[in-house]
């Protein structure tokens, strides 16, 4: 919600007071420890971080396991590390020696920290857990969690360029794209995309069906963006691509079927290269599924027509769409018209499609990145089963990525800015594209490090995803987790630097609880007007169930 404002929680800190394994009643400095709070499979490789403010050299921190209350862990602490923000020391602990199945906890001295288990199933129940935050965001006739039916009008009025056309047309459905009640064909089509994706990836691991209604809940809910999509093709060369303006931040915090404005909302239409690839790429993905996994010729030809439709006028219009408030404007069209080309190419066998893409995704290049707008490693990937040598774009955004990494305590990618929990947990996604490829898990050092940093291992001791983990992200910058005290499977969009958000002149709701572990490269707020590193989207969380599918055991 671009910007509405307010709530800071106090943080439940993992911190520890005295400096040894055993019991000693001399007053100790003051340290915390930051580790994945949700835990770890037996073989992850673990590692936490301690900050201090004074030195430890010499002095032990030991693991207990929970239930048999047993030293399985002993490491004294060395090499300071230098300072991190106000701690002068820190230090790092490497304890993927620790395989051993249960709940453990470390100690210093006196001091325990949360617990966190080590098991296999660890991250079984999260995908679908962030799944759910999507019925969340559901707008119109679809069935949606924690408010009512809302926007039943959509849209109200047209606008094509500078002229508004007082006409209606049917774009209801879809979902609301962060904590405002906005619709952006943009972020609809990436989100419908890694949904059908993921289930296209594995559909094991994505097949859970926790309703039992017979169909896959990543497709159930997929179905709703394609849906939305397909009411969206306005015309033979025009999308809609936005739906609702910037007064939707202006009227308050409300329930989407409450909202004032909920019969005074126009559609803009436009189009150009960056939309066309992702909106084919997405019908052609879903044609097959439709296809293959449900019998449904009639639904699945619909799909692809669309696809086809669409890709035919690429050289027809401008590279980069910029309809709409100018939110979720691409600065590239080569990556997503790739990945266009390559899933009707998959789709159909025509080979022109995939020699439009192998010239175009030779264009987009490594992006160095992950992002609504960032997607050149998925073009990269799906080409590289044809022709290896595609392959090699994605090892050099790894490669970037992991140097970036060396260069920090808590072992980021990538500097910080809007979205940086999706970029991080966007490196994980890469490197298990990679690892599927090459079965190679040269990178897997990096990509361990994100998935810990989202949730636990980071200068604030928090789980970025609602609900997981033991100090998590209650206060999102979303109207109805507000009003309705819950957001199930909410993502943050994560800490940005700290003039970054200044910036944006944000009013908190409270005082900083974490205010001693703020720095000017890293800066979070559990606040609720924090729209910059606090609000949860649809593109966030479509990358999340990616990632944290792929890590469930069976088909959890």
């Amino acid at each position: 919600m671009k910007s509405l404002r307010t709530s800071v929680i106090l943080s439940m800190i993992v911190i520890f007071s005295l400096p040894s394994c055993t019991l000693n009643l001399k007053a100790e400095p003051e340290i915390f420890v930051r580790f994945n709070q949700l835990g770890y499979k037996p073989n992850d490789i673990k590692i936490a971080v301690v900050l201090s403010y004074s030195k430890l050299e010499g002095k032990s921190i030991c693991i207990y396991n929970k239930k048999k209350k047993e030293k399985i862990f002993e490491l004294n602490l060395e090499n300071n590390l230098g300072a991190y923000g106000n701690f002068p020391y820190t230090y790092k602990i490497d304890f993927s020696s620790v395989t051993s199945i249960g709940e453990f906890y470390f100690k210093f001295a006196q001091q325990n920290s949360y617990t966190f288990k080590i098991d296999e199933n660890i991250y079984n129940g999260l995908a679908d857990s962030l799944l759910q935050f999507f019925r969340v965001q559901r707008c119109g006739y679809t069935d949606p969690f924690l408010h009512k039916v809302c926007h039943i009008s959509d849209a109200t009025s047209i606008i094509d360029g500078q002229k508004v056309i007082a006409k209606t047309i049917d774009v209801t459905g879809g979902w609301h794209d962060a904590g405002d009640y906005v619709k952006f064909l943009n972020t609809t089509a990436v989100a419908t995309y890694l949904l059908l994706f993921s289930y296209d990836f594995d559909p094991v691991k994505f097949g859970f069906d926790s309703n039992k209604n017979g169909t896959p809940d990543i497709l159930e809910e997929a179905k709703v963006g394609l849906d939305w999509m397909l009411r969206s093709f306005y015309t033979k060369n025009k999308l809609v691509t936005q739906v609702q303006d910037l007064r939707d931040h202006e009227v308050g915090w409300r329930l989407p079927e409450e909202d004032a404005l909920g019969y005074d909302r126009p559609a803009f239409v436009g189009i150009g290269k960056n939309l066309i690839g992702i909106y084919a790429a997405t019908m052609a993905l879903a044609s097959r599924i439709w296809d293959n996994k449900f019998h449904f010729p009639e639904f699945s030809k619909k799909c692809l027509t669309a696809a086809e439709n669409i890709y035919s006028i690429r050289n027809q219009v401008k590279d980069i769409d910029s309809s709409g408030s100018g939110m979720y404007l691409d600065k590239n069209f080569e990556g997503k018209l790739a990945l266009g080309a390559v899933e009707l190419y998959m789709t159909t066998f025509q080979t022109n499609y995939l020699n439009d893409a192998t010239t175009l995704a030779d264009q987009a290049g490594s992006d160095f990145w992950w992002s609504w707008g960032n997607l050149n490693s998925l073009a990269h990937y799906r080409l590289a089963k044809f022709i290896p040598r595609f392959t090699d774009f994605i090892v050099k955004n790894l490669e970037e990525f992991n140097n970036r990494k060396k260069k920090n305590l808590f072992e980021k990618g990538t500097d910080l800015t809007w979205g940086t929990n999706v970029t991080l947990l966007g490196i994980t996604l890469q490197n298990i594209l990679y690892k599927k490829l090459t079965n190679d898990s040269k990178y897997d050092s990096v990509a361990s490090s994100q998935k810990d940093y989202v949730l636990g291992k980071n200068p604030w001791g928090i789980s970025f995803i609602s609900g997981f983990g033991k100090n998590y992200t209650k206060n999102f910058h979303h109207q109805i987790s507000f009003l309705k005290k819950k957001l199930p499977g909410g993502f943050s969009a994560g800490p940005a630097t700290k003039d970054f958000v200044d910036k944006a002149k944000i009013s908190y709701d409270k005082q900083d609880m974490y205010l001693r572990f703020q720095t000017e490269n890293d800066y979070y707020r559990d606040d609720r007007m924090d729209y910059i590193t606090n609000e949860p989207t649809i593109t966030g969380n479509a990358t999340a169930i990616f990632v944290i599918g792929n890590m469930v055991s069976g088909n959890k």
